[in-house]
């Protein structure tokens, strides 16, 4: 046993070392596999994190396609990409820019800026340096610094600091629209490939809506343009005033092309050049009524050579140095023609102010076509109005010739039976009763006499020998060109016969001037022209309906009419009209008539 034990231990120690070592080689491939297990399992979370955050970040990107794509004004779509853009990427700052006809941003929609910044830092960029390098090279550009890029020029002053860069094109039917800019990343150094990868997808997207906003827009500008030359042309056919149709005009082209100012110019008779006969929106007081020189710029270039004119910046327009001052702040300008064929009616000018973006092509034809359809229409109205003056016209001399050859006859006839008659009658009285009534009767010859010749009035006469109603007549059409319209005239008593000599030279200065206060100051839509003859007065009345005189104003016009007044022994009345407006009373004395004589010299005549 003894023996037996010893060896038995010797048999067994070996076997317990091995199972000794065999025990610790188990527990350290359990704690080797468990370590593994763990690092597996971190890896894993580590995965599942990123899978997750790709998958929110795909549901983002899927939102912001969604977004933008419910979205049909343009505007709104431009700044909904650039939100979206910043918030994908996670960029502090973002910005798109639109490439112009010129190859350089027309338009630049910030975002992460406020207006102040923007105030404070100036005028927004127009595509040097390096956001003009996207233009230049339309594809992905990631920078860590952007200050290291060649083409970067740095920051103006007041400018927010920016280092890192990503900008990927927006491509709308493998034309470049614009580019997106996004800068700044938030919690890294730089922008990395998968944040380049989200922003191309987006812009991929955006491009397709951009595509479906202006193809909306496009389609609401064709049916606004058509519809304001419907109204124009209903309005010029249905015999509107002149002036109002002017107005309306410029109200649908201001309206549909946002501009900040407009203006309508039309010739001005007898001088050679154009007269602002119309404006509305910014600083409209400082143009309305003016003589344009004859190089004024855009407006008589359009007009001289019958095409649309469009100037970057109006204020510094190389054709406009004369005239510089007056528009100042303005900065893209569309001036177009209203002609058919040979003629021009006048021209349309808008524009914008500094900073905006410039009109499109798109724009510019829809404006010309609208152009276009506002002179036909103005040019039927004219042929329209020429073919009821001339109808008027036959129809006045139907009337003298009847009262010539049948009313003064009869009359003179009669006259001269109660003339005959004088010699069988012994009573006093009778005779009293008998002259009175030759009398009347040859006072009314002379009456229908005066109203002949101002039937008449619109033959031709040599210059220099005008009758004094015709004068009249020609100085109130003669104001349609500055007014816009052509005032209502009306004539009252003996003009031909009565007033003559100086009487009648100031009664048409006057008449002149009082016209030209009421085109420069009154903004009137209506003027009412009121002359009227007895015996002992001669008395001229002009009421417009325009802002009135304002307290305070100059009155040069008026202090010339008071004098001619004054030179004649008469009066000067000026005060509101009874419906508004202005009105001017120029009164002055007459001479005593002359006999009228023997009713057979006018049955003569």
């Amino acid at each position: 046993m003894s023996d037996s034990e010893p060896a038995r231990e010797r048999e067994t120690a070996p076997e317990s070392l091995a199972g000794s070592l065999s025990g610790s080689l188990s527990d350290g491939a359990r704690r080797l596999s468990e370590l593994r297990l763990d690092d597996l399992l971190v890896e894993l979370q580590v995965r599942m994190e990123a899978v997750r955050g790709a998958r929110d970040r795909v549901h983002r990107l899927l939102e912001a396609v969604l977004s933008i794509g419910r979205e049909l004004d343009l505007a709104q779509v431009l700044r909904g990409i650039v939100e979206a853009a910043t918030v994908l990427v996670d960029a502090e700052y973002g910005a798109l820019g639109v490439i112009g006809d010129d190859r350089m941003l027309s338009e630049f929609v910030p975002v992460g800026v406020t207006d102040e910044q923007w105030a404070a830092i100036g005028a927004l960029p127009t595509g040097h340096g390096l956001l003009g390098e996207l233009i230049r090279n339309p594809a992905p550009l990631r920078l860590a610094d952007l200050s290291e890029h060649p083409a970067s020029h740095g920051f103006p002053p007041r400018h927010p600091p920016m280092q890192s860069f990503l900008g990927v094109p927006i491509r709308v039917r493998e034309k470049v629209f614009g580019n997106l800019y996004l800068t700044e990343k938030r919690g890294a150094a730089a922008f990395d490939a998968e944040d380049e990868l989200v922003l191309s997808t987006l812009a991929v997207a955006a491009g397709v809506a951009i595509e479906n906003a202006r193809l909306y827009e496009a389609a609401r500008r064709r049916e606004r343009w058509l519809a304001a030359g419907s109204e124009v042309t209903s309005a010029l056919l249905s015999g509107r005033p002149r002036s109002q149709v002017l107005e309306l005009i410029l109200e649908h082209a201001r309206a549909i092309v946002s501009a900040d100012l407009g203006l309508i110019a039309v010739p001005a008779e007898g001088t050679g050049r154009l007269r602002i006969a119309l404006a509305a929106g910014a600083d409209a007081e400082h143009h309305e009524g003016v003589l344009l020189p004859e190089d004024d710029g855009c407006i008589t270039t359009a007009f001289e050579m019958r095409e649309l004119i469009d100037s970057a910046d109006l204020e510094n327009d190389r054709r406009a140095v004369p005239e510089r001052a007056r528009w100042a702040g303005l900065g893209p300008a569309a001036a177009v023609p209203l002609r058919t064929g040979d003629s021009v009616h006048g021209v349309l000018l808008l524009a914008r102010g500094k900073g905006r973006a410039q009109f499109g092509k798109e724009e510019s034809s829809s404006l010309m076509g609208f152009a276009e359809q506002v002179a036909l229409a103005m040019e039927l109205a004219e042929r329209r109005s020429d073919a009821e003056q001339i109808t008027l016209l036959e129809d006045r001399d139907r009337i003298a010739r009847d009262l010539h050859d049948l009313a003064i006859q009869r009359l003179f006839a009669t006259g001269m039976t109660l003339q005959s008659a004088r010699r069988f009658v012994e009573h006093p009285q009778a005779v009293e009763r008998l002259e009175r009534a030759v009398d009347d009767l040859d006072t009314t010859i002379k009456i229908i006499r005066s109203t002949i010749f101002g039937l008449r009035s619109h033959e031709a006469e040599p210059a220099g020998a005008q009758a004094l109603r015709s004068q009249v007549v020609k100085a109130v059409e003669g104001s349609a060109a500055s007014l816009g319209f052509t005032p209502a005239l009306r004539i009252e008593g003996l003009l031909d016969t009565r007033v003559a000599g100086a009487a009648g030279q100031h009664l048409v200065a006057v008449l002149v001037e009082a016209l030209s206060n009421v085109a420069r100051h009154a903004r009137a839509a209506a003027v009412d022209v009121h002359l009227v003859v007895t015996a002992e007065q001669l008395t001229l009345t002009v009421t417009d309906d325009g802002v009135g005189i304002p307290p305070g104003a100059g009155r040069s016009g008026l202090k010339n009419i008071d004098e001619r007044a004054g030179a004649m022994g008469g009066t000067l009345d000026v005060g509101p009209g009874p419906r508004g407006g202005t009105q001017v009373v120029w009164r002055v004395p007459l001479p005593a008539p002359d006999s009228y004589g023997d009713p057979r010299d006018a049955a003569a005549q």
